[in-house]
């Protein structure tokens, strides 16, 4: 029925009826309100709700997402290094600084001021040093006078294994790889740096002030690196080296007032991982996206838990985590700078990749050797591209490397990619990172940019250049004041700075001439350059000869000649400022400067005219010490002459005749490999090699021109035999040091000259053949002495004896030259790689002298060596960086003398002492960063070759 029918009175009883019951919820429910509100009020607090970790949380989610900041330590009155026992206020004064501003080319010419570990201030101070001690309330202040001399940042190491892979190399003290796994993110690497590794002095010494440890390469992720700073400290551990450590290093999440800290993580691709698990290409990657797809379910289950959290949705779960995998959580947050172990395009390819399908960014791409062929592929990384670390001209040591270029430094950079040169140390000495930087500007990359390649620019990739790589107001003071300019070749810290506090205790630093001071010039490669892209990093090295191999050349402006031979050594056969011309006919000289009637008297067709620009013609220099001529590339077997039968482990086939085997490199020669032909065109002209042997026995030597295409070849082979080679060593599981002594006695003077080896130790025992031992140890070095001593007693003959390695041998200096043993320093600037190479002669600035300069000051023959193929090519800088360690005293004929004449002498190579082979040099002499090789003259092969 409708109400609208209902009488009105009926209608009104029924409202009143409605409204009772209406009034009295109302009157219930205000009776109970304040009991609700004391049940919500207590529940906000209630730990049955709200969890107890909530303010963690809070903390947690609302840093999520953020990431390190752009610092501004310009106002800091102290660093958190600071030392107030070991870093006194100092003043540099008279400096010419190379602060790391405007891209690296601001130079400022005034003082620094360095206090609480800080660098406080950037002028001209020197005149008001009393106003100075006012102003901040000095009693003392340390005077640096640097004498014009230039001063950097302290050099960066983006790339190193101090620590982790410590010298000398023990069991023990290996801490770079794991087993555990193929992607191990939990690593770290501050867990295994040694702080006794006998590389921090000596990476100092050579400027490195700051190192990134990285865990290896054996991983797909090997783990979190960390960044230390070099000096000791008088806590002694290795949590007082790190340079700001993340926060939650020692389970503290956060810091109060302290903004987040970069951390650092380890990735590696190609043949490393592949390797070290058994696996492939495929396998690797695989193994990446598991565990970027792992941590991203983490990522999206922390964001879920974080979104409630934030908005006041309370959960009774923690925080989603799992320790194994927060660092990678990290990574995909933005909070890690993730370098990545990666050669070729394959693997670049691949990491890019990986980097777009998890959107992580990636700091920096390390030795990609590949990278300068794919510079748009680095482009096109996930938010930026990555940084590119590279060794200047080691490569080819295995497949991923083969394509390296001496020239991807310059091509990287021309494409606006970041340039990072890097030691990988100990793979290369750290000490010498700078002379990575000086081969990248010799090749071409700009001066500026050389320069910020060991300083600025690693900073700035590690997100450390709010404090480090600069010389800037409020900066960490580490800082370097060297003895010539950083670029010129041999340049050597006259002191070194960390925290304001000084490194190097009593330097010894040589003078050198004025323009040593200056830029050195270098030569253009621009067209070699182009040619490295245009034929995918493998640009022809054939020689290229004359038209005619009987055409006459004339090398005008000519400022200097050496000649050479094993009678008279090395001689400086003209040498004059008003330059001359040098006349060539079929590989041998026909005309020299000084002979005027011959170019006016000889019949001659129209020479082709080569100007050497001041340049020099000297004769061509010889490398020993690595597997050159046996190898193409030292980690693929197939491409490797292989290892001889040693008779003292497991025995020699009885085919070969047994123990009287002598086995002889010249069998197993292979030419036209890469590393050969590149040392040639720098004026490596030959090669001895010995037969490739792990342990006691090697066999004979052989010399050949680095520059031939085939054995056949006129002249290919300059002597087939030389001398015979073994090594004397501490092998750990091999024959102990006393059974390869009685071995070696056995062989010299046991009764019964039988068999190839009986002749060949019959001839060393007449002195005919030189015996030419490896031995590092001194304690070796004296028992190799007192076994020569007695084989000439028993004999009546005079020994040859030669050591090779001889790390240690400057400890015997006086007794070898007395004992006329002839050394081969190798490698020419030392290292202490295992127990028996500790006991180094470091050279300048640590002692005064250097092995070299030691052994020729006590009448002994030395020369220098290599220890893999791909730096005999350097060969001409090795020599030259022993002249500028000498302090001037060494000419340039006894420079030249270590890498040809002595290293013949010594190592028993005379046959065809009388036709060495010359090369032109443009710009300079051999010796000079400055010069380049533009021809090799060979009268015993009968060619003329012209770059």
């Amino acid at each position: 029925m409708d109400k609208a029918n209902l009488p009105q009175p009926v209608v009104e009883r029924r409202k009143r009826q409605t409204k009772i019951p209406q009034i009295l919820a109302a009157l219930c429910a205000l009776a109970v309100l304040p009991i609700l509100l004391h049940e919500y009020l207590f529940s906000l607090t209630t730990p049955r709700d709200i969890p107890v970790h909530a303010e963690s949380a809070l903390a947690r989610c609302r840093a999520l997402e953020d990431i390190p900041p752009a610092y501004n330590y310009r106002h800091r009155t102290e660093s958190d290094r600071f030392d107030a026992e070991g870093a006194p206020t100092t003043l540099i004064i008279n400096a010419r600084i190379l602060t790391g501003g405007e891209n690296m080319t601001e130079v400022i010419q005034g003082d620094i001021l360095l206090q609480n570990g800080l660098i406080k201030g950037i002028g001209q101070f020197s005149g008001a040093i009393d106003a100075l001690k006012a102003e901040y309330g000095l009693d003392e202040l340390v005077v640096v006078d640097a004498n014009s001399s230039w001063v950097t940042p302290g050099i960066v190491d983006m790339h190193s294994h101090l620590g982790d892979f410590s010298s000398p190399t023990l069991n023990g003290a290996v801490d770079d790889n794991s087993h555990a796994g193929i992607t191990l993110p939990w690593m770290r690497s501050v867990d295994g740096i040694n702080t006794h590794d006998d590389s921090y002095v000596l990476s100092v010494s050579g400027g490195v002030t700051t190192s990134l440890i990285l865990p290896g390469s054996g991983d797909a992720i090997g783990g979190q690196a960390f960044p230390i700073k070099l000096r000791k400290t008088k806590e002694k551990t290795t949590q007082s080296m790190l340079l700001e450590p993340p926060y939650d290093l020692n389970s503290s999440y956060t810091h109060a007032g302290e903004p987040l800290r970069w951390r650092y993580m380890k990735h590696a691709c190609g043949e490393n991982p592949a390797n070290w698990y058994s696996g492939t290409r495929m396998d690797t990657a695989w193994a990446f996206r598991t565990i970027y797809n792992k941590a991203k379910q983490i990522k999206v289950q922390q964001d879920e838990y974080c979104e409630k959290v934030l908005n006041g949705r309370w959960v009774n779960e923690k925080f989603p985590e799992e320790l194994q995998y927060e660092a990678i959580v990290d990574v995909l947050r933005g909070k890690v700078k993730v370098n990545a172990h990666c050669y070729e395009a394959v693997d670049l390819n691949m990491l890019i990749r990986l980097s777009h399908e998890f959107e992580f960014p990636i700091a920096a791409v390390h030795h990609a050797h590949e990278a300068f062929l794919v510079p748009d592929l680095l482009k096109s990384a996930y938010h930026a591209p990555p940084a590119v670390a590279l060794f200047a001209t080691n490569a080819r040591y295995k497949r991923e490397a083969y394509r390296g270029s001496e020239f991807a430094p310059r091509i990287l950079a021309e494409h606006g990619l970041k340039v990072v040169m890097k030691s990988d140390h100990p793979v290369t000495n750290s000490r010498y990172l700078l002379y990575e930087a000086q081969q990248a500007y010799y090749y071409g990359l700009p001066a500026n940019l050389a320069l910020a390649s060991v300083t600025t620019t690693p900073a700035t990739v590690m997100g450390m250049d709010h404090r480090v790589g600069f010389i800037r107001e409020g900066f960490d003071a580490d800082l370097v004041i060297w003895d010539s300019h950083p670029l010129a070749l041999g340049a050597t810290p006259k002191q070194v700075f960390i925290d304001g506090q000084v490194q190097i205790v009593n330097p010894h630093v040589h003078t050198k001439p004025e323009v040593y001071q200056e830029l050195p010039k270098v030569p253009s490669f621009d067209q070699e350059a182009k040619d490295a892209v245009k034929y995918d990093g493998l640009p022809p090295l054939k020689p290229p000869t004359t038209k005619d191999d009987e055409e006459f050349v004339m090398f005008t402006n000519v400022k200097s000649v050496y000649t050479g031979d094993a009678t008279n050594g090395i001689q400086a056969t003209f040498s004059s400022e008003e330059m001359g011309s040098v006349l060539v006919w079929n590989g041998a000289v026909v005309c020299m400067p000084h002979q005027l009637s011959c170019f006016t008297d000889m019949q001659y067709k129209s020479p082709k005219f080569v100007d050497l620009k001041g340049g020099s013609i000297a004769p061509g220099l010889t490398t020993f010490g690595s597997p050159l001529g046996l190898e193409e590339i030292q980690q693929e077997p197939s491409t490797s002459d292989g290892f001889v039968d040693d008779p003292l482990v497991g025995g020699v086939s009885p085919i070969l005749g047994g123990a009287d085997a002598m086995v002889a490199a010249v069998d197993g020669l292979q030419f036209a490999t890469r590393d050969a032909l590149l040392a040639y065109r720098a004026g490596v002209t030959s090669a001895i090699v010995a037969p490739l042997h792990k342990r006691f026995y090697g066999g004979l030597g052989t010399f050949f021109s680095t520059g031939s295409l085939h054995k056949l070849q006129r002249g290919a082979v300059i002597q087939d035999k030389t001398g015979v080679h073994i090594s004397v060593r501490h092998f750990g599981k091999g024959p102990s040091v006393s059974t390869q002594i009685s071995a070696l006695r056995k062989l010299l003077l046991g009764g019964d000259k039988k068999g190839d080896a009986g002749r060949v130790f019959e001839d060393v025992v007449k002195g005919n053949r030189p015996l030419v031992v490896e031995a590092h140890s001194a304690d070796i070095i004296a028992t190799l002495v007192e076994l020569k001593r007695e084989v000439e007693r028993e004999s009546g003959n005079s020994m040859k004896l030669t050591i090779t390695g001889a790390a240690e041998a400057h400890l015997l200096a006086k007794e070898l030259g007395e004992a006329g043993v002839g050394v081969v320093v190798s490698p020419a600037r030392p290292f202490p790689y295992v127990w028996e190479d500790r006991r180094i002669l470091p050279g300048p600035p640590l002692t005064e002298e250097s092995a070299i300069t030691t052994l020729i000051k006590a009448n002994v023959t030395v020369a220098i060596g290599i220890e893999e193929n791909w730096s005999a090519r350097n060969t001409r800088f090795d020599v030259a960086w022993a002249s500028i360690e000498s302090g001037g005293w060494m000419t340039r004929s006894q420079a030249l003398a270590i890498a040809s004449t002595n290293l013949h002498t010594l190592l028993g190579a005379t046959h065809a002492s009388a036709q060495y082979d010359l090369v032109a040099i443009e710009g300079g002499d051999l010796l000079d960063l400055e010069s380049k090789v533009v021809g090799v003259m060979s009268s015993r092969r009968g060619v003329t070759h012209l770059f």
